[in-house]
C-alpha cells in the first residue's frame, strides 16, 4: 500500500465512527444532501492539461456523489489506470477505493494522485453521509433500518438492524463491513 493510500485508509477509518453511530430516520433526513445537483472540484497538480480539466470537469459532474478519480501521472488521463470510484457514502472512502486501484494498474513509477472530487452541491461535515443511491433510496424509507458499507459504498433497507445488514452485505460481495447507520 503506497503512503497515500495508506494516508487515504487512516483518514476513512477515522470517519468510520461517526458513520456507525445510528440516527433515527427523522435525523437523517434532516442531515443528508439532496440526490442532485453535485459539485466538482478539480485538482490537476499539475499533471492535467487545461483542455484534460475541462474535459475531466464535464464528465465528472455525471458521476454520482461521493466520487474520486486517480490519474497515474507517468500515463496521463487517458490511461487504463484512470480509476472513478463513484457512489461511495465519503470522499474518504471513494478517494481510497480510486488510488488502490489505480496504483494496482499503473505502468509508471508514480502514486496515482487525486485529480477529480465530486460531493454533493453545498458540501459540508454532516455525522452522516450516504451516497447518492442510498440517499434517493431513503425517500422510500418508512422505518426500521438502513445500513451501509464504509468500504465500499453499498447500502441496504430493512425492518430492522439485521436484515438491514444482510440487505447491504448481499448487494456487494466485498462489504463486509455493513453497520446500521439509520434505525427507528
Amino acid at each position: 500500500m503506497s503512503r497515500l493510500s495508506a494516508c487515504l485508509f487512516t483518514l476513512s477509518v477515522a470517519a468510520l465512527p461517526a458513520a456507525a453511530q445510528s440516527v433515527t430516520g427523522e435525523q437523517a433526513a434532516s442531515l443528508l444532501f439532496p440526490p442532485a445537483p453535485v459539485e466538482v472540484e478539480i485538482n490537476g497538480q499539475g499533471v492535467l492539461a487545461k483542455d484534460e480539466a475541462k474535459m475531466l470537469a464535464m464528465v465528472a459532474k455525471d458521476q454520482p456523489y461521493y466520487a474520486a478519480i486517480a490519474i497515474s501521472p507517468d500515463e496521463g488521463l487517458m490511461s487504463e489506470a484512470t480509476i472513478a470510484a463513484a457512489n461511495h457514502h465519503t470522499i474518504e472512502a471513494a478517494s481510497l477505493v480510486a488510488t488502490t486501484e489505480c496504483n494496482a494498474k499503473k505502468k509508471g513509477a508514480a502514486d496515482c494522485v487525486i485529480v477529480a472530487l465530486v460531493r454533493p452541491e453545498g458540501w459540508e461535515a454532516r455525522p452522516l453521509q450516504l451516497s447518492m443511491s442510498a440517499t434517493t433510496d431513503f425517500a422510500n424509507y418508512t422505518g426500521g433500518a438502513l445500513a451501509m458499507s464504509a468500504a465500499t459504498g453499498a447500502w441496504g433497507l430493512g425492518k430492522n438492524g439485521e436484515e438491514a445488514v444482510a440487505a447491504c452485505a448481499a448487494k456487494q460481495q466485498a462489504a463486509t463491513d455493513c453497520v446500521v447507520a439509520i434505525a427507528d
